[in-house]
């Protein structure tokens, strides 16, 4: 009795065993079956990829030749070249999609919500890749202008895809969306050649006024760098508390924006020394009145 339970289940566990071998030979056969049939379609998508990105490369460079020959700021043709690859280089992917006959419908509907999730996940890097656009097609300035963004001085290092890089005059890398850059109030020393120096000297009430005047006009016209044209202005500027003031506006280059504030500080101060003209500090007069009695 035993000996026939044995072999009943033996012949069992041998059919069980058969069943999955089949099953997985016929998975296999399939598979094989399925590759056999889609392999000319994979080399051909593999060929249309390989041509695709090639033919990507060659427009690209192409593209950046015709904008170097325009004059194109250099920032502007890189960050242009860039979305141009991409986009062909999307196509590119599409077309070899469409050779393994993926159906494009369903494509396009998970790129729309991969790119609605992606633009509501990155809204701030969107919102600087748009200022990007603005920036370099605006082109409010250029690679090596100097400029000032909300308090910021210098140098425009770069313009990226989301940042704009400068570099300030005390050593200092700033990196600020371009976001930021498109909002914010913007002032660009290079847009002309020459820029306007004001400054301010105070003379006390007792020094002669036109003696002061003279001696400042005289040491704005022995100053090289200072501009010729825009003539100079030297003027009493104000009736302050403890001074009067001489407002001074001359013209210079934009390199010498810097240098010539210096040297008209340095030059005055010696010769309101050596003239006996004092620059005044603040001070309260005090007057004290006798009445008739003597008293105070």
């Amino acid at each position: 009795m035993e000996e026939n339970i044995q072999e009943t289940t033996a012949v069992q566990v041998q059919e069980v065993i058969q069943e999955h071998v089949e099953k997985a030979s016929g998975f296999f056969n399939d598979v094989t079956e399925y590759f056999k049939n889609m392999l000319p379609l994979l080399i051909i998508a593999v060929i249309v990829l390989v041509i695709g990105i090639i033919l990507s490369r060659i427009i690209s460079r192409i593209i950046s030749k015709a904008m170097k020959r325009s004059n194109m700021d250099n920032a502007a043709r890189s960050f242009i070249v860039s979305v141009i690859r991409i986009v062909l280089y999307g196509i590119v992917v599409i077309m070899a999609l469409s050779v393994l006959n993926v159906p494009m419908s369903s494509v396009i509907t998970i790129l729309g919500a991969a790119g609605l999730a992606a633009s509501l996940a990155l809204q701030n890097c969107l919102t600087n890749l748009c200022g990007g656009f603005i920036i370099l097609f605006s082109k409010p300035f250029s690679a090596g202008d100097t400029v000032e963004l909300d308090g910021t001085v210098g140098v425009v290092e770069a313009i990226g895809v989301l940042y704009t890089k400068l570099s300030t005059f005390d050593g200092k890398t700033i990196l600020i969306p371009n976001g930021n850059v498109t909002s914010a109030r913007l002032i660009n020393y290079t847009e002309t050649p020459t820029r306007r120096v004001d400054m301010t000297f105070d003379i006390d009430y007792n020094a002669d006024y036109h003696v002061a005047r003279s001696l400042v006009m005289t040491a704005v016209a022995e100053e090289e760098l200072i501009l010729s044209e825009p003539a100079p202005v030297v003027r009493m500027g104000a009736h302050k508390e403890s001074a009067i003031s001489l407002d001074v506006r001359v013209w210079v280059k934009n390199d010498d924006y810097s240098e010539v504030r210096y040297r008209l500080n340095e030059t005055v101060k010696q010769i309101f020394d050596r003239t006996g003209i004092d620059i005044p500090y603040n001070q309260l007069d005090i007057h004290i009145v006798e009445d008739e009695n003597g008293g105070k």
